[in-house]
């Protein structure tokens, strides 16, 4: 994909992450022509294991994933990065698509080295760059966990529909309120959900205070519904590949049989709901141990098929 410079509103100056000023964990690594992603990859490289790929929801960085990450590096090697424009990555050329961020990543891995087999996990919104990403490199694809995650195949329901038009308009207000640094003052009451600490913890704050983080993800999720068509155009998950979904909190039966049923279409599929946590604090100290028994599942379904 050709890099070109992306379109920002007129008059408007969006800081790019790189100028931010703490430090990110992890690497900045070269995807096109001088444009970064940072990366986090914990755990040593294993012949015999896929690569555990982490793509965050909406709104989302790699530091979402910490405590999972931390958790599983003594077993399996793992990898959690910011798209681009969100966290510390430079911003990408727009539409900022499901189709261009399959291909970010695969530029990614690429850059990495990381030929290998590959177990992809998405949060959320991130479903939909997941289905992109596996069908457009089936053979590296050897399994699938959505936590908490709309279907593809959903996005076409009416109500789902109103749901992601209302979270489009919250983006753009908090994309807003963010250049009169609304959210530089909410950050420390409601920048992570997660539940996370340390520098991690750090991250999560400054990704929600930032004017460029909030611009990039709203511009992300304002194409969340046609990241929907993008992935059904290309086709439904093999049902032969592994796929888990965990869910949050006590939704009405016919949301969680909605996000279910990719793990019921599939013959090795495995589904879990966890009415206490919610759509983030799934992620945090309380409640990943259901995240981590999901991609362990996966894993070891992914490895008995072969």
């Amino acid at each position: 994909m050709a890099a070109t410079p992306p379109t920002l509103p007129p008059g408007k100056a969006v800081p790019t992450p790189s100028a931010r000023l703490t430090p990110p964990r992890g690497a900045m690594v070269d995807v096109e022509g001088g444009r970064r992603l940072r990366v986090i990859v914990e755990g040593e490289p294993a012949p015999d294991l896929p690569l555990v790929v982490y793509e965050a929801g909406a709104f989302g960085t790699a530091a979402d994933f910490a405590i999972v990450q931390t958790i599983l590096a003594s077993r399996i090697r793992t990898l959690a990065y910011d798209r681009a424009g969100l966290g510390y990555s430079d911003p990408g050329p727009e539409p900022r698509d499901s189709l261009a961020i399959a291909e970010d990543l695969k530029g990614l891995l690429d850059a990495l080295g990381e030929t290998g087999p590959l177990v992809l996990v998405g949060h959320s919104m991130a479903a939909v760059h997941v289905q992109a990403f596996a069908l457009t490199w089936p053979d590296r694809v050897k399994g699938v966990v959505l936590i908490d995650a709309i279907p593809a195949e959903a996005l076409v329901r009416p109500a789902v529909a109103r749901f992601v038009k209302s979270s489009v308009r919250l983006a753009d207000a908090a994309r807003v309120g963010s250049r009169w640094m609304l959210t530089a003052l909410a950050a420390p009451l409601m920048g992570d959900a997660v539940g996370l600490s340390g520098p991690a913890h750090a991250e999560k704050l400054h990704a929600f205070a930032s004017p460029g983080h909030n611009h990039w993800s709203a511009a992300e999720l304002g194409l969340w519904l046609e990241d929907g068509a993008q992935a059904r155009k290309l086709g439904e998950f093999d049902r032969e590949l592994p796929l888990a979904v965990v869910t949050a909190g006590r939704a009405r039966p016919w949301w969680k049989r909605m996000q279910a049923e990719p793990a019921r279409r599939s013959r090795s599929g495995y589904a879990e709901n966890i009415p206490d946590a919610g759509h983030a604090s799934l992620l945090g100290p309380k409640h990943c141990d259901a995240v981590v028994r999901a991609i362990d599942y996966v894993v070891k379904a992914a490895l008995a098929s072969r």
